[in-house]
């Protein structure tokens, strides 16, 4: 069956998110908060091993008070907020005003940098009239990022799961996604990095192909075989 319609995760697949080093450097610069080299080197190792930085690596060690909360984090705006202000809040700052300052710079489009060939794909699909939705587990609305990013003009759909009060891979959400690209899901292709969550489209009959959330730097071409999958 030819695939006519291609669903992408967000985060770790056509975006990335900057290091931890320029996530703290951001909203030291917003709080007007000082910090020496010593310090800010060990703050930012530490805030990336408590997984408080949304789309960078997971907890090294996740607080029990936290776990529920960290399973179901993307059911709703709040409970995304919650989740990261606490998981830094496992590391001291000289400010308080830098734990909201934290969570809402990687809201920024500037927080973000889109993988070298996420242009190149989704302008090739869009000149062949594949159909684009953008299926993503996140507490927050993506559409002012794709559209300050240039890439809102690519996008046919976007099922977020905050929206919905459910997580991938809960079926639900491909299924939305592929009724709002107007197709049947053995005629879309799900393309993401993470095998459980994203590897749920399956259940549908979706396809799927898994991706490497590198930093955009260290990946230049890992989007490019969906052009080979869709003809």
């Amino acid at each position: 069956m030819t695939t006519k319609g291609v669903l992408f995760d967000f985060s770790g697949t056509l975006l990335r998110i900057e290091s931890p080093e320029s996530w703290l450097r951001a909203a030291l610069a917003a709080t007007g908060t000082a910090m020496d080299d010593a310090e800010f080197a060990l703050r930012a190792r530490e805030l990336a091993r408590a997984g408080a930085l949304p789309g960078g690596s997971s907890p090294a060690r996740m607080p029990g008070e936290l776990a529920e909360l960290w399973e179901n984090r993307d059911r709703s705006a709040a409970r995304h907020r919650e989740l990261y202000t606490s998981l830094a809040r496992q590391v001291p700052l000289p400010d308080d005003a830098l734990y909201d300052a934290l969570y809402d710079r990687h809201l920024s489009p500037d927080a973000w940098t889109p993988y070298p060939d996420t242009v190149e794909v989704l302008s090739a699909l869009r000149r062949r009239g594949t159909r684009v939705g953008v299926v993503s587990n996140i507490g927050w609305d993506l559409r002012p990022l794709f559209r300050a990013h240039d890439l809102d003009r690519y996008v046919d759909a976007y099922v977020l799961s905050f929206e919905h009060g459910i997580q991938k891979p809960d079926p639900r959400l491909f299924e939305m996604a592929c009724h709002k690209l107007g197709l049947a899901p053995h005629e879309v292709l799900m393309v993401g990095d993470d095998q459980r969550a994203d590897g749920g489209a399956t259940a549908l009959g979706c396809g799927f192909l898994l991706v490497d959330p590198l930093p955009a730097g260290e990946r230049p071409d890992g989007l490019r075989p969906v052009l080979d999958l869709v003809t």
